[in-house]
């Protein structure tokens, strides 16, 4: 078993409950960890036995791109579509930050977490 980790994807998005996070937008940063079996990629080195975290990557994108009210929707939906597209996932995990999110003070970010 392996880990394959994106870390630091950066999307600028409009999620939020407020109208003026769907007006304005904030900056995402997005990290995904996800549990498969490295050991046909490991010996043969190619593409076509590992995980294509390109197309990983691609997937998060489109996702981020659809806007939603709430973090936890945005991380369940990237989940459902990273086990509807890559049957050898045994284990994803989903973090979502917001950065700077307006509460009404000086907050670096909030983030929501799914496991799966």
């Amino acid at each position: 078993m392996g880990q394959i980790d994106l870390e630091g994807l950066e999307f600028y998005a409009y999620h939020g409950h407020y109208p003026i996070e769907k007006e304005v937008g904030n900056k995402f940063i997005v990290n995904v960890s996800i549990e498969t079996d490295c050991e046909a990629a490991g010996k043969s080195d190619r593409l076509e036995d590992a995980l294509d975290y390109q197309k990983v990557y691609e997937l998060i994108k489109r996702e981020m791109a659809i806007t939603s009210d709430l973090l936890e929707n945005v991380a369940t939906r990237i989940l459902n579509q990273l086990y509807a597209e890559f049957s050898v996932i045994e284990h994803a995990r989903v973090k979502i930050s917001k950065m700077n999110p307006p509460m009404g003070g000086q907050i670096e970010k909030v983030s929501v977490t799914l496991n799966r």
